[in-house]
């Protein structure tokens, strides 16, 4: 789902959409399927005058506050992710509209926010060998990436060495645009109505896009940091960009119609770093329904996690078909050291760099000390640093407040200071950020903010330098994962483990469509941002790499092989840990930390057939209405055998479990050896027993399917509600295949 515009916060936030003002607002409208009514076979042009007979016919107007008539007409009409559409409406039009026979529902639009070089290398990937030699680094295979556009001239997106889209391609370039397109660079839409091109306003679609699929860039860096070849992870696939995102977040009828474009477009991949807070049912959640179409298609959906980590709960776009990723850090740090007056040093991070090197010692400034208004100075809000004694002084500022980073040292350099110390909350641990500041100024932790302010409140004159060392490779705790990255478990179905996967989101370096290190002179700019954004764009990147490889996988299958085969120990060969360096927990890792090698070559893969789904849903308590809305198609789920969530094929376990046993199945397609043979290892999560049947599965065939049974029971007697994890992993002489499992005790 990080922090807003450089390292970019994205809450949820209810922006009123730039129009004239009026009693109207924009609605999403769905209706039921018009099977009696148009044939299956029916053209677009019959569902545009099924949606056409929807709008009132008694007024066809909308009045503003003005006294002028505004036509009440479809905005957007949706064949693949939804039977409906988006409407421009008054709430007595919808009245009027809620008596017509099909209609199921309209809801005001929302608007959703959006949540990367050293990475790729960081995850293994080497040229001319592994998987980048196996899938041709991601050759032939077309990512879709739904976000704020993207900036079309950077050398991230040139197409030297690239072969032209595969023939089912059937998008676009906008005609203001087609210039702009190119091999690399297939595809470019614009979906926002207040601004028809496709070119990135925010920076953001444009790092998300770079990061998946960047062409090499040498010289790579900021401000000299994290100098090296920047790449995507899949630097041969083919990009098809569709904005629907600006400054002021993404409207949920522009996100609709671009995934409803993409899937008859021909993408291979959807990358959607944007969601909100809301958990909402499936059947009322437009991504989720937009993701279960596309997956239908085979396309796999790539969803950012949050960032409102690290509290429990805060996982979005949770759908089990759905590939939902956390973030965490690379091995790289981008090192600043503040030192105080009495020799103590804290290390923090900034990807500032001085052109002339400083240590000289100045006067340290608590900007929220005696500060007369506590929501605006002490986060250096713009404006609010009106101390005249802040002048040539180092000014400490609270992390946060709604005040990006970057900002806040502009606000400092405005004011007369001459550096800047950011305090984070305690929460945030060891996460910190590298930002590409305005003057010298650097990330420290909460815990080495309050001994700096200790400092501060013991001497009469307390001072300090702040000094970079820049690029760190090789921390050995690397992976941790990020503060922010949200937390499971899932509120909409919490016997799905969400997330499924991390991956790096923490001050990854990416394609930038200006100069952030006031470079003019180049093309070829950067920036390091944070979020969950940056993680999603890693994993679409390494979907698209196994895409490639195996044209023959289904969406559940590459989902199946990153998560079985991903990594739950860091370079130090320990468990992950948190931002708190303790282990991390199953509701922050998932199954773990993305391994592309490994992934491709899985040796069993768990794929989820479509029609499990149905039972699935109708298991959750929705409505066959309900259910029906989401599947586009009539559902009765009085007629349907409904399973408990867990029993979902799968590659995770997430179970509530109670003084009763529960057992699932799980069934498994070799994709590995020919003839192969797997035992079961088990780790039971503390206060469980896990018993498999059988314990050793034989294949003889690929392609073949195995199925196993699972049985859960609780051996404590602990009153207490909390929360357990183990995993079953199946091992041949060749392959180890791992499931996580999360338990609630309850």
């Amino acid at each position: 789902m990080g922090f807003l515009k450089i390292i970019l916060i994205f809450m949820f936030c209810s922006f009123p959409w730039p129009s004239i003002q009026s009693d109207s607002e924009i609605y999403i409208v769905h209706v039921e399927n018009p099977e009696t009514q148009i044939s299956t076979q029916s053209s677009s042009m019959d569902l545009e005058s099924y949606y056409l007979s929807f709008l009132p016919k008694s007024t066809t107007t909308a009045i503003s506050s003005s006294g002028n008539e505004e036509p009440a007409s479809i905005i957007y009409s949706y064949h693949n992710v939804m039977k409906g559409f988006a409407a421009r409406l008054t709430a007595s039009q919808v009245k009027e509209m809620e008596k017509k026979q099909g209609f199921v529902s309209a809801q005001p639009q929302r608007i959703l926010s959006l949540h990367t070089t050293h990475t790729p290398s960081f995850l293994g990937l080497q040229q001319d060998l592994g998987v980048w030699k196996d899938s041709n680094y991601g050759k032939g295979v077309i990512i879709g990436v739904i976000d704020s556009g993207i900036f079309p001239d950077h050398p991230s997106f040139s197409d030297v060495g690239m072969p032209p889209p595969p023939a089912k391609w059937k998008g676009v370039c906008e005609s203001n645009f087609t210039t702009k397109c190119n091999n690399k660079l297939v595809g470019a839409r614009s979906y926002r109505l207040a601004n028809g091109s496709p070119i990135d306003d925010t920076g953001h679609g444009t790092h998300i896009a770079g990061t998946a699929a960047g062409a090499f860039v040498n010289g790579a860096n900021v401000y000299g940091n994290a100098n090296g070849t920047a790449v995507g992870v899949a630097p041969l696939a083919h990009i098809a960009v569709y904005k629907v995102c600006g400054s002021d977040g993404c409207a949920e009828t522009d996100i609709i119609a671009a995934m409803d474009a993409a899937i008859d477009d021909g993408v291979d991949i959807l990358s959607l770093s944007l969601g909100e807070r809301r958990n909402l049912p499936f059947h009322s959640d437009n991504i989720a329904l937009g993701a279960y179409s596309a997956t239908e298609r085979g396309i796999l959906v790539s969803c950012s996690a949050g960032n409102s980590g690290p509290f429990i709960g805060s996982v979005e776009n949770t759908a089990p078909w759905i590939l939902t990723v956390g973030a965490s850090t690379p091995d790289r740090k981008i090192k600043a050291t503040v030192k105080l007056g009495n020799g103590e040093e804290f290390e923090g991070e900034s990807a500032y760099k001085p052109k002339i090197y400083n240590s000289t010692f100045f006067t340290l400034f608590d900007a929220g000390k005696n500060a007369s208004d506590e929501f605006e100075t002490p986060y250096c809000k713009p404006g609010s640093l009106t101390d005249p004694a802040i002048r040539g002084k180092i000014v400490l500022c609270l992390v946060g407040g709604g005040v990006p980073r970057v900002d806040k040292g502009q606000a400092v350099r405005d004011a007369g200071g001459v550096g800047m110390i950011i305090i984070n909350r305690p929460r945030d641990g060891i996460t910190k950020s590298a930002d590409a500041h305005v003057l010298p100024a650097m990330d420290v932790s909460d815990a080495d903010g309050t001994k700096i302010l200790a400092y501060m409140n013991s001497t009469l004159n307390p001072v300090a330098t702040i000094t970079f060392q820049g690029t760190i490779i090789g921390d050995k705790n690397a992976p941790v994962v990020a503060a922010f990255s949200a937390r499971g478990p899932s509120e909409a179905s919490p016997g799905i483990l969400k997330p499924d996967i991390i991956g790096p989101g923490v001050n990854i370096l990416a394609a930038w469509p200006t100069s952030v290190d006031d470079n003019k002179n180049t093309k070829s700019t950067f920036n390091i941002i944070s979020g969950t954004s940056m993680s999603c764009s890693h994993l679409s990147g390494v979907a698209a790499l196994l895409k490639s490889a195996h044209p023959d996988w289904s969406p559940a299958a590459v989902k199946s092989a990153m998560m079985t085969t991903a990594d739950t120990l860091n370079l130090a060969n320990s468990p992950i840990l948190d931002q708190r360096l303790l282990p991390a927990d199953i509701f922050a890792i998932g199954a773990g930390h993305v391994n592309p090698l490994r992934a491709n070559d899985p040796g069993l893969i768990y794929d989820t057939p479509f029609e499990d789904y149905v039972p699935y849903l109708c298991g959750l308590k929705y409505t066959s209405r309900e259910v029906g809305n989401l599947l586009q198609r009539k559902v009765k789920c009085s007629e349907v055998k409904s399973i408990p969530e867990a029993q979902l094929n799968y590659p995770s376990f997430s179970i509530r479990l109670g003084s009763t046993p529960q057992t699932y199945t799980r069934t498994v397609t070799n994709v590995g050896d020919t003839k192969s043979s797997y035992k079961v290892e088990i780790t039971s999560p503390k206060g469980v027993v896990v018993k498999v049947e059988p314990p050793q599965l034989n294949f003889s065939q690929l392609n073949q399917k195995l199925t196993y049974q699972v049985t859960f029971a609780k051996t404590t007697n602990n009153s207490s509600s909390h929360v357990v994890g183990g995993f079953l992993k199946w091992t041949s002489n060749r392959h180890s295949v791992r499931s996580p499992i999360a338990v609630v005790l309850v």
